[in-house]
């Protein structure tokens, strides 16, 4: 199966569908391209230099380099691919090669190296806790990501508990849940729904006994990893509160741009992971309440998880060691405490980064004939430098494979984890399209790229690709591609 490029212009504008965002803002410029000219000029105040940062504001990151198109040259490779993973900033590089250094076991030896390695370890976890707000007797939980955060969390239910969850979540905060016991609700079409729709299943929970009380849970996310929305936290677990259930925020989508203060959310639990914040090396956290965890079974059997074995019983250990059985990953605690460090330190900058590309990504896309953007709450929800679209005609595989193939510019297609919410996205927009593209830019997109992206999805939307593909097993790939994959083994 192939597709040559197209010589239709898509010159029908099609009428905004049902919870889809128009295709106009008329609080942005009257087009989009006066928006991505402006910010990608280099007099702008976020365009500095041939890489586009400024380094005197914002944290340097280890930047991919050039990447080869299929014109045969070299580009800039742009990243808008950062709510998958970002990479790492170089000071978190710095500190795991700094670490490796030093490298030993935790917690287990007195040797020098071993003491220092501890420490460090350690000092991560406080550095996490001033990072989440965590309150005295929170807990820090190092795990290998928000999936394994949730996970953790879902083997510690007390016996009775219901979990809330709305189907909009990711599948890492969706799945977890026994099936018995747990409540999904339905996609929200506004910030309101959502309050209705929580408030109402708490309502209809049963009431406990004095035997066995009643426990709920209500899983919120606190930025939706598909349209890059803010989720209304704050009166979503005021509901929660009011019928006495307890809150997980999954901010994997949000730590990287919105300070977590557990204390002030008034949330229980909070999870999130490394490979999205910055600090890519295996590492996430699950920081909150200590009462569940250490009154649940241990999450791994092993070494560290214990306070004393003996040949008729075992005593576990309290705390965060009664999680984290086994050696732990130090490099990536140290990597993740570097990654918090730096944002805590140069939040203002990333904001204002991050708000001018958002600017920009969002106009330009809305403004191009047969191009569809999606929302979850409505177009004036505030949000981050996320934007989820289809091109009409095109598939959004095809799509994503142009992008990267003629312009070096990296996005994601598919449903993100997320498909029920893609698919109800879709659907409601009487959409054909069985799958969309999620642009999300960060600290490695540039002004440049926002730009590079706006002129290609237009050029994909007015005449198709530029080259001939085929749809192989691995997905859309050009027919005649004569780039050599130049990926040394880096060891």
């Amino acid at each position: 199966m192939s597709i040559a490029p197209s010589t239709q212009s898509h010159s029908i504008h099609r009428r905004p569908r049902l919870r889809a965002v128009p295709d106009v803002d008329l609080l942005a410029p009257r087009t989009g391209s006066d928006a991505v000219a402006r910010l990608a000029h280099p007099s702008h105040p976020s365009h500095r230099g041939a890489a586009g940062l400024d380094h005197a504001g914002l944290p340097p990151v280890v930047r991919a380099g050039l990447v080869p198109t299929l014109s045969g040259d070299w580009v800039d490779y742009a990243n808008l691919d950062h709510a998958a993973s970002t990479p790492a900033f170089e000071r978190v590089a710095q500190a795991v090669e700094s670490a490796t250094r030093t490298y030993s076991s935790v917690h287990r030896g007195t040797g020098w190296l071993s003491r220092v390695t501890s420490a460090h370890y350690e000092a991560a976890r406080d550095e996490v806790a001033r990072f989440v707000g965590a309150r005295e007797d929170d807990v820090v939980v190092f795990t290998r990501g928000t999936t394994d955060s949730v996970n953790l969390l879902a083997r510690a239910l007390p016996r009775n508990t219901t979990v809330i969850v709305f189907n909009s979540e990711h599948h890492a905060t969706l799945l977890p849940w026994p099936k018995r016991g747990t409540v999904r609700l339905p996609v929200p079409g506004s910030a309101r729904d959502a309050e209705v729709l929580l408030e109402s299943a708490l309502r209809d929970l049963p009431a406990g006994t004095a035997r066995r009380p009643r426990q709920a849970l209500v899983v919120l996310t606190a930025a939706s990893n598909v349209t890059g929305e803010f989720w209304p936290v704050e009166s979503l677990t005021a509901i929660a509160r009011r019928h006495g259930a307890r809150v997980l925020l999954d901010a994997a989508q949000s730590a990287a741009h919105r300070p977590i203060d557990l204390a002030a959310l008034d949330v229980d639990w909070v999870a999130f992971s490394g490979h999205k914040l910055h600090a890519p090396f295996g590492t996430g956290v699950l920081a909150g309440r200590s009462d569940w965890l250490d009154a649940a079974a241990p999450y791994l059997a092993g070494g560290g998880a214990t306070a004393q074995v003996t040949a008729e019983a075992t005593r576990w250990a309290t705390g965060a060691a009664r999680h984290e059985a086994g050696s732990p990953n130090v490099l990536g605690a140290v990597a993740l405490a570097a990654a918090c460090a730096t944002i805590r330190e140069h939040r203002a900058a990333i904001d204002a980064h991050e708000a001018a590309l958002t600017t920009a990504l969002r106009a330009g896309l809305r403004a191009i004939d047969g191009v569809q953007t999606y929302s979850l709450f409505g177009e004036d929800t505030v949000r981050g430098p996320v934007v989820t679209f289809t091109v009409d005609g095109l598939d959004s595989q095809l799509v994503a494979a142009a992008l990267s193939a003629e312009h070096g510019i990296g996005v994601r297609a598919g449903k993100f984890c997320a498909h029920i919410l893609v698919d109800t996205l879709l659907e409601e927009g009487s959409d054909e399209h069985d799958s969309a593209v999620r642009v999300s830019a960060g600290l490695a997109s540039t002004p440049e790229h926002v730009a590079r992206l706006v002129a290609a999805v237009t050029a994909l939307a007015a005449d198709g690709p530029g080259a001939e593909y085929e749809l192989t097993q691995q997905g859309w790939a050009p027919v005649d591609d004569t780039r050599e994959l130049d990926a040394p083994l880096p060891w």
